[in-house]
């Protein structure tokens, strides 16, 4: 939003400096952006007046002019300028004048001089030489009114500013002058002078037919006939200068009065050149397969979801947004259709940007403009347009027909005291809050309850902003002002949280992860719905309402997929070797959650690690040979992520793993996540050279940490024994260590087994097809004695026993 500042202070004109009135509405949330002159800095320009043009005797392209520059000072000067004529008034920069820098920053300074055999003592200046504006055309013409002798400056307004707000899009109350006004009338206490609106008199009873089928479209429209107007009228210096100053270019009276009125009351109007129509209009939602020329000559495609404004043979504009070309006003236009509605904003927005293209009135309806004073605005451009395009022998004015069709309510929204008082951190007494109430003209009234005084407020129809009780509170601090709020240090106890002993942070497991050479990934919550239905066997998944791309369109529920895309992406590039991690949350459905601070109803959000390698375990080296990574490498990477907690690693099934090279994870009986080599469905799908490893279980499961408990260090020597035992193919290694687990438990003489672990297995000549021999290394240790043969073989036969009854083991021989 730009304007200048001299028409804001029409309105209202506080008792402070250009800074201090950006500063007070920057800290309103009114952020000036920029504070600009609108004019570079010159010196001694008058205005003067030519009294006489001759030819230059030696120039074919010069004249000599006399110019009164007042105080009777006539001055001798030679113009080159095109349009230079006797009688005219124009800016004139006398001998010592510092005109605006050139294209090299260089000042330009006027002196006396000679051209072409003739003294000059001075110059007349064109708009572009006084740096005002691009017109190169010739001298910058004034009206007759203008006093010969004033400066120039100060009759045309030149120390004026332009001010340039950056809006928040909830502040549409505004973009209008009379908007920024009313704020500062708020902020400052000052009187607020409104533009004054004198209704015309109704000299025709013509109407035109209007019919409002689409409710949810237009919630009011308003409309006249003007007849007998002249079109090529010039539009006003001083409508001219404000809609400059205010980024708007003129174009046509007609025109440039709707802009102006738009600039100045915040309301987008529309003229339609009235013989272009055919019959009447018709608002309504568009049609499948119809199309409208614009103003600005592009041809758009219009559908159901697009609002236009339709007569009886065609579409005439796009509502809410912009004209169509068949209707818009000339030079020669006589009679007008002026109109002003309501557009529902949810019914605008969005529309300009599928036709990638903004407009001032798109901008404005689609962030909700009054509908209350359609009727003022439409007399209040009718009386601009009569003012300077009307012949009071030819100009009839017709009735306003104003169709209210679907307005909103304002509903009233309720304010604690004690609740805003507590939002702003200082007492705010009632009395103050009404006085902000009553300077913004927010109609209240006032309720005591047992929690003190309520204050029920109706917005104005110009509010779109205010629908719950914090929009009031904001609204009370702006105007109490931020800076009146004193910065205090917080009253409640800021204690340093210890954080328990036997749990370890996300930030520990990462660097742990790191150290056993992972990388890190962060990738998008959102994914394709192919990959949870390859990898998580998801037929239901959690779809987004509004992806931010289409094939991103769901929640993931494993972190899997993510990292194959992630190898994906590195093998494209080069890389063949690939260890990656992730810590993040997936995405189920469960009924059971309701909502709360971190959890919403129906939905569990639990975090996981995943981590996954491909190609070589280490990097090609002298050191040792060259092999891809497998199963048994991960699961030695994720035992050390676990110690010193244990858990079983059981043959299980994944949808996106091997199905004879996937264990899942076990803890207490309970699966915490899978380990396994990637589907060979899914790697030849997604055309992945070599299958790779992966692991995912709960982040809850790494986070457990076991306290460290005192146990004795043995001074005695350990024994180790050696155990090789036969069993059928389909006993598992984990099943005869849970025998021997169970077992040192539980019998007295098999406490002294301190580690057992699984060194070699054995397949092939001397044994059954159907058998395997698994030979087991036992650490044995007494922290009392140095042990004793009976005692040792005591303890290795009922190890044996017990995986003979439970296994069927016997000792291999």
């Amino acid at each position: 939003m730009q304007f200048s500042e001299s028409w804001l202070r029409t309105m209202v004109n506080p008792k402070m400096t250009s800074d201090e009135l950006a500063h007070l509405l920057t800290m309103s949330g009114l952020e000036v952006e920029e504070v600009e002159a609108v004019a570079p800095p010159f010196s001694h320009v008058v205005v003067g007046e030519v009294l006489e043009v001759v030819k230059h005797p030696n120039a074919d392209r010069l004249n000599v002019c006399k110019v009164d520059v007042g105080g009777g000072t006539i001055l001798n000067i030679v113009c080159g300028a095109p349009n230079v004529r006797s009688g005219m008034k124009v800016p004139c920069a006398m001998a010592g004048a510092m005109l605006p820098p050139d294209e090299n920053g260089k000042p330009f300074e006027i002196k006396v001089g000679q051209l072409r055999g003739v003294e000059s003592q001075g110059m007349l200046c064109s708009a572009r030489e006084l740096k005002l504006s691009d017109d190169q055309s010739g001298l910058l013409e004034l009206p007759q009114t203008a006093t010969v002798g004033q400066d120039f400056r100060g009759y045309y307004d030149l120390d004026d500013l332009k001010f340039t707000i950056k809006l928040t899009p909830n502040k549409a109350d505004c973009l209008s002058v009379l908007g920024v006004a009313r704020e500062v009338s708020a902020l400052t206490g000052t009187a607020l002078s409104m533009p004054v609106i004198d209704p015309v008199a109704v000299t025709m009873q013509d109407t035109l037919s209007v019919t409002v089928s689409a409710p949810d479209l237009c919630g009011r429209f308003t409309g006249r006939i003007i007849r007998g107007l002249n079109a090529r009228a010039q539009t006003p210096d001083w409508m001219k200068q404000r809609l400059e100053r205010s980024g708007q270019r003129p174009i046509s009276a007609l025109v440039d009065i709707s802009n102006y009125v738009m600039l100045e009351l915040g309301r987008p109007t529309h003229v339609f050149d009235l013989d272009k129509i055919h019959g009447g209009l018709h608002v309504r939602w568009g049609r499948q397969g119809e199309s409208l020329k614009l103003l600005n000559g592009n041809t758009v495609a219009i559908d159901e979801w697009v609002g236009v404004i339709a007569d009886d043979a065609e579409i005439e504009s796009l509502a809410g947004i912009m004209g169509g070309d068949s209707t818009a006003v000339s030079l020669d236009t006589r009679d007008i259709y002026l109109e002003a509605a309501f557009w529902w904003p949810q019914a605008i927005q969005g529309r300009a940007r599928r036709y990638n293209f903004s407009t001032d009135a798109a901008h404005r309806f689609e962030r909700g403009v009054d509908f209350a004073t359609t009727v003022e605005h439409i007399e209040r451009i009718t009386a601009l347009i009569v003012e300077i395009c009307g012949d009071k022998d030819q100009t009839a004015v017709g009735p306003i027909d104003d169709h209210v069709v679907n307005l909103p309510l304002r509903q009233p929204v309720r304010l604690r005291a004690t609740r805003a008082a507590k939002i702003i951190g200082i007492a705010i007494s009632d009395d103050q809050i009404a006085d902000i109430f009553t300077r913004l003209k927010l109609a209240f009234t006032r309720e005591s309850s047992v929690d003190g005084t309520v204050f029920i407020v109706t917005p104005p129809s110009y509010r779109f902003d205010i629908e719950i009780e914090e929009d009031l509170i904001e609204e009370i601090v702006r105007v109490y002002g931020f800076e009146n709020i004193p910065a205090l240090p917080p009253v409640a106890p800021n204690l340093m949280l210890i954080a328990p002993e036997d749990t370890r942070s996300l930030f520990t497991i990462r660097r742990q992860l790191a150290d056993l050479d992972y990388q890190e990934v962060v990738n998008f919550s959102f994914v394709e719905e192919g990959w949870e239905r390859d990898f998580s066997d998801n037929s239901a998944p959690i779809r987004l309402q509004n992806p931010i791309a289409s094939q991103l369109s769901v929640m993931r529920s494993s972190l899997i997929p993510s990292l194959i895309a992630n190898v994906r992406y590195n093998l494209n590039r080069k890389m063949d070797r690939v260890r990656v991690f992730e810590i993040s949350a997936v995405f189920l459905r469960n009924s059971a959650v309701q909502d709360g601070g971190l959890s919403v109803a129906g939905y569990e959000q639990p975090k996981r690690v995943t981590a996954l390698a491909y190609g070589p375990v280490v990097d090609e080296q002298w050191g040792q040979s060259s092999r891809n990574v497998d199963y048994f490498d991960l699961k030695s990477d994720l035992e050390s992520l676990l110690a010193p907690l244990v858990v079983r690693f059981v043959k299980g099934e994944h949808p996106a793993l091997h199905p004879g090279r996937c264990a899942r994870i076990e803890l207490d009986g309970k699966v915490v996540g899978h380990l396994g080599e990637l589907h060979p469905r899914w790697q030849q799908k997604y055309e992945l050279p070599l299958a790779p490893v992966v692991f995912e279980l709960d982040a809850d499961v790494l986070q457990l940490r076991k306290l460290p408990i005192y146990s004795e260090i043995s001074k005695f020597p350990a024994v180790t024994r050696d155990l090789a035992l036969v069993v059928k193919n389909s006993v598992a290694v984990q099943d005869i260590l849970d025998v021997f687990y169970a077992k040192r438990a539980a019998d007295g003489n098999c406490k002294i087994a301190q580690a057992i672990v699984l060194f070699d297995e054995y397949r092939g000549k001397g044994l059954a097809s159907d058998e395997k021999s698994l030979a087991f290394r036992f650490t044995l240790q007494d922290t009392q004695s140095t042990l004793q043969d009976d005692r040792i073989d005591a303890a290795m036969t009922t190890f044996v026993a017990a995986a003979k009854e439970k296994h069927d083991a016997k000792l291999r021989a």
